[in-house]
């Protein structure tokens, strides 16, 4: 049951560690910030730590992702591909035991490297951005070649909150959208070229001691409105009963942190119908979501089951800024997802 509480959310202004040392939530660290000032020095609790840095990167054209992951009993890399014209989807996911060869840094903007046989994925932190570098020689029986640089605007803002289920569970996120994006994507004979101007990537990165149980709503859009650059992050239900969400909203690199609740209202029976997100108490977020391609993702290992329906697509309505600004969206490109993990 979603909860509809308004929250009185700390802004952090200086550099915290996550951790006491002995590997428990640092208290001072509960809250949120515009920059990533939270050094995640997570420690001990083997097998319970979970860290990735997921990406993803929209066009007119085509969505394309790329994640590394470690579980502490597993790694997982995996990329994947939407061509929005042809429908076209391909994924792939390499899974190394006890996260081998995931080695995933503490902070923010640090660069993350996976090398195997089968996928290469590269996250480098250069030239005031991330440089995205993956290849394959066999990506859904096609080779593939991605180059992509994200470079956000001097002062850009992001969302950093820290999730505090209590000592011993808990996970900082650092939620980031509408970062503008060049480079170029080849898959097979499919070749895309992104512009800054049209291109835009978002970032998930997460470091954390989790609940062998959870279930979450995720949803987030980056792109450009009415000549506004445009990012959007919606959670729901994994904070619940926290003090503290991951919602927020970009425009044009500021920030408006949402300290309520996303009601999420979706019909899994007929899940490409359209979706209705909405903030609790206020008119800041009042959005419908269109899927046109839903990803499922359906783990079943010894230590890992997950049930995950990602849904394509692209978001219509209105946002409002802090400071009372109303946006409407027409088309803003997309995800919106349910997810139900055991790990």
């Amino acid at each position: 049951m979603t909860t509809t509480v308004k929250y009185i959310e700390k802004e952090i202004l200086k550099p915290v560690d996550l951790c006491t040392g002995k590997g428990k939530l640092n208290r001072a660290s509960i809250g949120w910030s515009r920059q990533p000032l939270f050094n995640c020095n997570l420690s001990g609790r083997w097998l319970r730590k979970k860290k990735w840095n997921y990406w993803y990167t929209t066009s007119e054209e085509c969505l394309f992702s790329a994640t590394i992951s470690n579980l502490d009993f597993a790694g997982m890399v995996f990329v994947y591909f939407l061509d929005f014209k042809t429908k076209k989807f391909i994924e792939k996911t390499v899974t190394v035991p006890f996260g081998k060869g995931c080695k995933m840094p503490d902070n923010v903007g640090e660069t993350v490297v996976f090398k195997s046989a089968d996928l290469n994925v590269s996250l480098l932190n250069e030239k005031g951005g991330t440089h995205i570098i993956v290849s394959s020689k066999d990506f859904g029986g096609l080779p593939l070649e991605a180059d992509i640089m994200v470079t956000p605007p001097e002062g850009n803002e992001t969302l950093n909150v820290v999730i505090p289920w209590n000592d011993k569970t808990f996970q900082f996120t650092s939620k980031q959208a509408g970062l503008p994006t060049s480079g170029k994507l080849r898959v097979g004979d499919f070749k895309y070229s992104f512009a800054p101007e049209t291109a835009f990537s978002g970032l998930d990165f997460g470091r954390g001691i989790w609940p062998r149980n959870i279930s979450w709503n995720w949803g987030t859009a980056s792109g450009m409105v009415n000549g506004r650059r445009i990012g959007l992050n919606l959670g729901a239900r994994w904070t619940d009963g926290t003090g503290m969400t991951e919602n927020a909203l970009y425009v044009d690199g500021r920030l408006t942190k949402i300290s309520e609740d996303i009601i999420y209202e979706y019909d899994l029976k007929n899940i490409m119908d359209p979706w209705k997100l909405r903030t609790a108490h206020s008119d800041s977020v009042d959005l419908v979501f269109y899927p046109m391609y839903e990803r499922v993702a359906d783990t079943n290992f010894v230590l890992i089951k997950s049930d995950m329906h990602q849904m394509i697509g692209h978001f219509a309505g209105h946002i409002k800024t802090a400071d009372g600004e109303r946006i409407d969206i027409d088309k803003l490109i997309g995800c919106a997802e349910e997810h139900n993990t055991i790990w």
